[in-house]
């Protein structure tokens, strides 16, 4: 099986893409690009069993009503409620929302924050992938998830803070040893030094091994009170079981 990892940003100059080899009990990194495009990107998806995605795969619904309802001149702010409380469900979707009652990390808002640009890039690549018959379920069940590195590093027992830019190379290295500490049967092979160099290779790794835990079904699914939403607004899938399972 191979699963790939993206680490999508609104620029190919800080996108990263990961092909992870899962075959006899070990998984073996057989390419990483850097300064990927959008062609690299979906000739990638589409050979690939899984592709995990660290970009939001839409917006909140609630804040596409309310841009809609605003470009007509019929905003209303719900009854009983003021300021933050009521911009809560534009600025978030339903899974950020759990991703912080279930992590106690807080994903970037796609409506209020940079990461919007990122998905704007991001849909149409999904729309791309349709058009060339791949299944695309926002939901994590068709040929792409959405996955989070910071919580997977987290679910993991694995540190999750500190390693990103340049300022933090150390930290970005230690935590290619405790990741092979902690997956002695990840193969980083001649693309480790990349991984210690740049953290978007290394998220774009981490992206890669979510989509195995998400294609392996250990990872969350959304509820049946969630499945409306995650439909349109996307939905991270958490891993649920220790890195190890990967592989056994």
């Amino acid at each position: 099986m191979l699963t790939i990892g993206v680490d999508l940003a609104a620029e190919a100059a800080r996108t990263a893409v990961a092909w992870l080899d899962w075959s006899g009990g070990r998984a073996r990194l057989v390419n990483v690009r850097t300064g990927a495009d959008d062609d690299v990107i979906v000739e990638a998806a589409m050979g690939a069993g899984k592709a995990g995605i660290d970009c939001p795969l839409g917006w909140p619904d609630r804040f596409v009503d309310f841009v809609t309802a605003h470009r007509a001149g019929h905003v209303q702010v719900p009854a009983g409620l003021a300021g933050r409380a009521w911009r809560r469900d534009l600025a978030w979707r339903v899974t950020d929302q759990v991703v912080r009652a279930q992590t106690g990390l807080t994903p970037l808002s796609v409506s209020a924050d940079r990461i919007g640009h990122a998905t704007m890039r991001c849909a149409v690549l999904l729309a791309e992938l349709a058009w060339r018959g791949q299944p695309v379920d926002r939901r994590g069940g068709g040929a792409v998830v959405e996955v989070y590195p910071a919580a997977c590093l987290k679910r993991w027992g694995l540190s999750h803070r500190g390693y990103k830019r340049a300022a933090n190379l150390a930290g970005l290295g230690e935590l290619v040893d405790r990741l092979r500490e902690a997956a002695p049967w990840l193969d980083l092979g001649e693309h480790e030094p990349l991984c210690r160099a740049s953290d978007d290779a290394t998220d774009a790794v981490i992206s890669a091994l979510a989509a195995r835990a998400s294609a392996l079904g250990l990872a969350t699914v959304p509820g049946r009170d969630q499945a409306k939403a995650a439909a349109t607004e996307g939905w991270i899938a958490l891993p649920t079981t220790p890195l190890n399972s990967l592989v056994a």
